[in-house]
Parts: C-alpha cells; structure tokens; sequence
C-alpha cells in the first residue's frame, strides 16, 4: 500500500498515512521537539485530520531525532511580558480551549493511539504521550513532569492521566519532584507498556500499530468506551454498558467475519462494519 503525506502546514511536523497508520512525527530535533506557535496548531489539525479520516485505522505519534516531546518552550516564556497584558479569564479560557484540542482530543478519539519515545518526554510533552492508548519507550527514553522545576503546577491534564496510571502517590511524587524516570522506572510505573532497544524502537511501534490497524475498528471504539467510563462509574454502570455494547458488537459484519475466520483457522479481515 502506496505511502501518502499529509500536508501539516510545517516542516515542525510529519504526517504520512502507511498501511491505515497515521504516523505524526514531532520534528524539532534541534529543539528537542518542544512545542512551538507552529508544532502545536498542527498537531491538534492532525489529530483531528486522522480521527476523521475512514481510512486510518491507528495514529502513531513520535519524536524526530533522540526525543519525543521536551514539552513547552522554557526559554521563550521569559519573553511573555505582553502575556500580563492580556485579561486573567480570556488567558484561562485560552489554556481549556488549547488542553481541550490536544490531549483532550487524543484521549476522546476512538481509534486506538500510540506513541513512540525515542527519548525524552517532559511537562506537556509528557502528558501527550500519556495521553495515548500504549506507550512503547527506548531504553535511553525519560519522562519527567518538570512543571515544578520552573515554577508551575502542570496542564494538559498531566494530574488525570499520572493519577489514573500511575496512582495518586506516585502522582503527587512524580509531580512535586520533577525527577528524570528512566524508561524501566517508567514501565514498572505503569507509564509506558512496553521498553525497547532504541534500534527498534520505531519498527516495533510501526508494527504493533499494523497489528491494531487490521482489527475490529468498530470493536475497539467501544471497548475504549467501556474503560472510560470504568474510570468514573461503579461495577453496575460499567456492567450496563458493557452489555449494550457487547450486543451492538455482536451484530457487526466484522464479529461474523472473526467468527468464520475462527472456524476456518484463518486471519480475519476486519472491515469495520
């Protein structure tokens, strides 16, 4: 299947659809790929660009070079004089509809979401990354919050997605001390699935994204459903709703196909039907 580049609007970051895989590759290497006035729009347009596009079935999200998100730009947050400028509320406002259009946009899509750490991960870069489905990390990967190192108290959801991940202790004290967690520290934490040698740390998210690209993509929309709203909900509401979907999946043509696939001891091919 022929490769296909999504025009992202800069060369701050990649797009290119391969095999229903949406990779979108942060590409700031000499930044460390922390964010910018021209990364950040683009990436929310890609998020939503591959949420609504039918034929990707997975989004990938990683780092050009040796590091995967460095989070906000430190060094220009000294220059944010005329910032005081503008209206306490409009400022607030601005940060929920900015949060709202990043990690709360990967964490409402219904595909599923990868994201590949060649390297570090930090503050808000941290929270995408947390923000996805599975995260698959190279041995040199770190994460840290950071935000207390510099003074702030976190966005991007950071303190949902760390306490739900990782439990409210390690939470509060991956939060006050900003440490550096190295990626087996990381994965003992519960906050990547999975540490791999960076050699292969993008052929085996590639190919963990392939393998959730050709399954019931209408399957995995509402299983997402189903652990969300375990999150929130006690057994009995998690039990309702797992029984309204279950039945909903039952009648799909890609559960009769997985079925036939079964008894024919062959792979299925899923439709999304």
């Amino acid at each position: 299947m022929a490769t296909r580049s999504i025009d992202t609007g800069t060369d701050e970051l990649l797009c290119e659809i391969s095999e229903r895989v949406a990779t979108i590759t942060l590409n700031r290497p000499e930044a460390r790929n922390a964010l910018s006035d021209q990364l950040t729009p683009a990436l929310r347009r890609m998020i939503k660009y591959c949420g609504d596009d039918a034929s990707v079935g997975v989004i990938l999200i990683t780092g050009a070079g040796t590091a995967f998100c460095a989070g906000g730009d430190v060094k220009g947050m000294g220059d944010g004089a005329s910032k005081t400028e503008i209206p306490f509320e409009e400022r607030v406002a601005n940060l929920r509809t900015k949060q709202w259009t990043l990690t709360g946009a990967l964490v409402g899509l219904r595909k599923p979401t990868i994201a590949a750490l060649p390297g570090p991960a930090a503050g808000a870069g941290m929270a995408i990354a947390l923000a996805c489905d599975i995260r698959i990390a190279a041995e040199s990967a770190i994460m840290s919050t950071g935000y207390a190192r510099i003074g702030l108290t976190g966005d991007y959801g950071i303190a949902w997605l760390l306490t739900r991940l990782a439990g409210t202790a390690r939470a509060r004290e991956l939060m006050f001390l900003s440490e550096r967690i190295d990626a087996r520290r990381c994965e003992q934490l519960g906050l990547v699935n999975r540490v791999v040698p960076d050699s292969e740390l993008r052929d085996t998210a590639f190919a963990l994204a392939r393998q959730l690209a050709d399954g019931p993509t209408s399957a995995f929309g509402r299983i997402k459903d189903n652990l969300d709203q375990a999150l929130t909900s006690d057994l009995a509401a998690s039990m309702d709703q797992e029984a309204e979907n279950m039945v909903l999946a039952a009648r799909t043509t890609d559960h009769k196909e997985a079925v036939r696939a079964f008894v024919e001891k062959r792979k299925p091919t899923f439709t999304g039907g």
